[in-house]
């Protein structure tokens, strides 16, 4: 057995052992993600998980190359991966260039000429794609693609398990936790936060105007504007941030050791990512703001009043102009 072989192995059991240490969603596809650039020729890998409807791939986890930049998401046959989503077949590309399925993607942030993309089949259902891409013409082999379809096989079944725990605590449309986990997070945030010492802080964000962009343009629309928001709240935030969708368009994040100085850093940079780049959705495309309100917990308040005051923040905000960060009084710095 070959050098670069035994190699191989050993990158698949680290991650098989990584996989079943019982660590949450984002963890476990992160660490997919990382094992396959070990793996693979790419210096860019993705795995987008399937939407409650089976329609469309959201973001789920990043590495290498452009991850931090803002995800576009795809419908079922848009894209390469959204080719494997609809066919629940693998796809391996020598030429993304000469392929008619590639969708290009303006200020994408890295370079794709060639890539595979594997499906993440749990009986007999597609949950996700796996993709890694290379800015090299003809980058992956045979080999590299039976690599990447056992990396995926592999992954699974820790993944889908992960997946049905968040499930139950997931808003359907933008896979960010739903209101009902709120307040029993945030009081053990605060618990945490009381035992460290620690500081902890929430931002409120609501989408400015959002109302006129169901009415203008439709709610299938709106909902892509909403899911897009989350992605660019993601890639401006920490794996260790909690993101809440409170309802409508109103979402809180929840950031354990955070100073409010930091949070409010935080905040501005939401502020910009979220309207930094229009919206694509079919033939519309939308800038969206988003108004913020930020609380540091005072280390006494219950999780109600911390909200409130960042409510209030938020609201402030809004009177203020809209698209401007607003920090709550009575905060611990």
């Amino acid at each position: 057995m070959s050098h670069d072989a035994i190699q191989d192995i050993l990158a698949l059991l680290q991650l098989t052992e990584r996989l079943t240490d019982g660590r949450g969603l984002e963890e476990a596809l992160r660490a997919v993600t990382d094992a396959a650039l070990t793996l693979l020729p790419g210096d860019h890998a993705s795995i987008r998980l399937v939407d409650g409807s089976g329609m469309q791939l959201l973001s789920g986890a990043r590495s290498g190359t452009g991850r931090d930049t803002p995800v576009v998401r795809l419908e079922v046959g848009e894209g390469i991966s959204g080719w494997v989503l609809a066919h629940g077949k693998p796809a391996r590309v020598v030429d993304v260039h000469t392929d008619p399925r590639f969708k290009s993607v303006p200020g994408q942030g890295f370079a794709i000429s060639s890539m595979v993309a594997e499906p993440l089949v749990s009986e007999g259902t597609t949950i996700g794609i796996l993709s890694v891409s290379s800015p090299e013409v003809n980058a992956f082999s045979a080999t590299d693609e039976l690599l990447a379809r056992l990396l995926a096989n592999c992954s699974v079944p820790p993944i889908q398990r992960a997946r049905l725990e968040r499930l139950a605590v997931t808003d359907d449309l933008t896979l960010a936790y739903n209101s009902r986990y709120l307040a029993s997070r945030l009081l053990e945030e605060m618990e945490r936060a009381r035992r460290s010492g620690d500081a902890l802080s929430v931002l409120l964000m609501d989408l400015d105007h959002f109302k006129r962009v169901n009415d203008t343009y439709g709610h299938a629309v709106g909902d892509r504007v909403l899911r897009a928001f989350v992605d660019r709240v993601r890639s401006a935030t920490r794996r260790v941030d909690l993101l809440v969708r409170r309802g409508g368009e109103e979402f809180v994040l929840i950031m354990p050791a955070t100073t409010a100085k930091e949070a409010g850093i935080i905040a501005e940079r939401i502020r910009v990512h979220a309207a930094e780049l229009p919206i694509e959705a079919g033939d519309a495309k939308v800038t969206q703001t988003v108004s913020i309100g930020v609380a540091t917990w005072d280390a006494r308040e219950s999780p109600d009043a911390l909200e409130k005051r960042a409510d209030a923040a938020m609201y402030e905000a809004k009177e203020g102009g809209r698209d401007r960060v607003v920090h709550a009084g009575d905060g611990r710095a």
